[in-house]
């Protein structure tokens, strides 16, 4: 055990070479583009060669029960995405808003509840052109809702241990820290709770002050392909018997339902309150994004068979766009002589032409110069046919996988069982996450190339490398020097916790999250040890810290995924994010020390 009374001047090489080092990678993370996972590793390298760290030491990080808990919750929170029951909850709670508070509240609750059991990222990424769809319907900007989307988000996370990886980062090091148990699942929220109400009332209250008016890329475009969609509606799935508004298809976040087909009549204009049947023909207009999210709802199909003639697994298709050539052999010939089945192994779903969508039966469509048609293939066509001469642009369209719903049931079945098995003390949080992890393998909720593209390696690079830093900055005496500073002009406990909380939460905003955390760990233990005081309120509000990234789009990726489509510019995160960190930083440093007590 290091002198808990360690000053600057007795730091020996190796305790300024690990200050040096440190500081570099956060400069180099505050001020280049160079990714975080190569600056961190380069991080690791130089201590590792220094001789500051022995190799044990430099890669423990990689074999932290924290990080291995976040790459199998990856996977849970990939089988959950591709059956399709995170859409399926958002579309039971979203409803229709009627004002901006309101649409407010719709987006908070659902998110928030959402992040607390599976990974932000996806729940961001699902919700952002719903979000986008209310503000074009109600006619208000779409940056009154995105930021507080991403907000929600990370505020959820901080209810349970699995709700944030910097949870499951810190856990980890406080397992290591104190050689026992960690947190339990709900322990954190006891503050992460209160937290998220406050902070959510706060964001409700003071939205119409603090959040910009300014519109994003969908709002100033204007203009999208538009294609036309029939879809089929099935025994399965549910929505027979349920009114178009109770179904889901009123207010569709990229298209809108035109007329229905029923026994030989067309109904048009339809009311919201029209009940659906069995082999309705539903015709829908909308962007290619439609198709996407039309085939996501269960109960439609589409009515076009050509798809299911397709010898392709579902999991290996994909969507695409192209453009008939002008001049080529396609031009002229209608969908059905052109046959692409045939051909290419594709299915045409819709023709847009001149950016508008052509009428009438698909294979009765004579194709012209300048088409775009949109194709359901392979995963291997853009490549394959990318230097064609009948098309002169291929592109494919991201994340169009349609979800296996017949499994939803079963996915979140898998999560609810990962949940009592932890929270019962049954398992602990790494055994019920490689727990689940396996059996939405086992049931085949995903691919294992799924499951595989899910892990986000420069995510967990950066995590495990920052363990490298963390134990320099212990093992040298650093980590001392740095607590004794804070604490040399006789602050309090109270005081000290509300320095841990500004420092972390400013390093989460210029670097990673759980960079930021791993970071200030041995000193905000340092810091309680020299004080004589337990270790508990420390390690709690740095958690809490380290995930309070509201005033930079950089500091959290949610807030960067929200950053183009809410239009917004570097001081709009400042304008709510600065009083909102210092309303969270309050409500944290009062609250922690009631329930960990120094």
């Amino acid at each position: 055990m290091l002198d808990s009374q360690i000053t600057f001047a007795a730091l020996g090489w190796q305790a300024w070479m690990s200050l040096g080092t440190t500081a570099i990678v956060l400069l180099l993370l505050a001020v280049t583009r160079i990714s975080a996972d190569i600056v961190l590793m380069a991080g690791l390298s130089i201590l590792l060669v220094g001789g500051v760290l022995s190799p044990s030491e430099a890669l423990k990080g990689f074999a932290n029960e924290g990080v291995m808990t976040i790459a199998a919750l990856y996977i849970v929170a990939a089988g959950l995405k591709e059956t399709g029951a995170v859409a399926w909850l958002a579309h039971r709670f979203l409803g229709q808003p009627g004002t901006t508070r309101m649409a407010l509240l719709r987006v908070m609750l659902p998110t928030s509840l959402l992040s607390a059991f599976i990974n932000n990222t996806p729940v961001v990424a699902m919700f952002i052109p719903a979000v986008q769809d209310w503000a074009r319907r109600m006619n208000i900007p779409a940056s009154r809702l995105l930021l507080p989307l991403s907000y929600a988000a990370i505020l959820g996370g901080t209810c349970t241990l699995i709700g944030t990886s910097t949870n499951l980062v810190v856990n980890g090091l406080l397992i290591e820290y104190q050689g026992g148990a960690g947190l339990g699942m709900f322990e954190v929220g006891l503050v992460g709770f209160p937290l998220l109400v406050l902070a959510s009332l706060f964001i409700l209250m003071t939205s119409c002050w603090l959040l910009p008016d300014r519109a994003g890329p969908v709002e100033q475009l204007g203009c999208v392909r538009e294609y036309a969609v029939e879809m089929r509606v099935t025994a399965q799935g549910g929505i027979q018997g349920r009114s178009i508004q109770q179904a889901g298809l009123r207010h569709l976040a990229h298209g809108y339902l035109v007329d229905i087909y029923r026994g030989g009549e067309l109904l048009s204009a339809v009311s919201p309150n029209e009940t659906l049947q069995i082999d309705d023909q539903l015709f829908f207009v909308g962007t290619a994004d439609s198709i996407i999210e039309l085939r996501s709802i269960p109960g439609l199909e589409p009515v076009d068979d050509q798809h299911q003639k397709l010898d392709i697994a579902s999991h290996q298709r994909a969507l695409a766009e192209v453009v008939v050539a002008p001049g080529g052999s396609l031009e002229g010939q209608s969908v059905r002589a052109a046959r692409f089945r045939t051909y290419y192994n594709a299915a045409i779903i819709s023709v847009s032409r001149n950016g508008a969508r052509l009428q009438g039966k698909i294979g009765d469509l004579v194709l012209r110069g300048g088409d775009t048609l949109l194709l359901e293939t392979s995963n291997d066509f853009i490549k394959n046919q990318r230097n064609n001469k009948e098309f002169l642009l291929i592109s494919p369209l991201q994340n169009c996988r349609v979800p296996d719903h017949r499994k939803a049931p079963l996915s979140l079945a898998i999560l609810a069982i990962m949940v009592a098995a932890n929270s019962s003390g049954l398992l602990p949080m790494l055994h019920a996450a490689l727990l689940a992890a396996g059996l939405m393998l086992a049931t085949r909720c995903m691919a294992s190339r799924v499951a595989r593209n899910s892990l986000d390696i420069s995510v967990l690079t950066v995590i495990a490398s920052s363990f490298a830093l963390g134990s320099a900055l212990t093992n040298t005496g650093a980590a001392q020097a740095i607590a004794s500073q804070l604490i040399g002009n006789n602050m309090g406990p109270w005081l000290t916790l509300a320095v841990i909380y500004a420092l972390t939460s400013l390093f989460t905003e210029v670097i990673t999250n759980n960079a930021a955390a791993v970071l200030m760990m041995p000193i905000a233990t340092a810091v309680a040890e020299q004080l004589g005081v337990s270790y508990m309120p420390y390690v709690i509000t740095l958690m809490f810290a380290a995930s309070a990234s509201f005033m930079t789009p950089i500091g959290y990726q949610t807030n960067l995924m929200v950053y183009g489509p809410g239009g917004y510019r570097f001081t709009d995160y400042m304008r709510i994010g600065l009083p909102l960190n210092l309303f969270a930083g309050l409500i944290t440093v009062m609250l922690v020390p009631l329930i960990w007590p120094f």
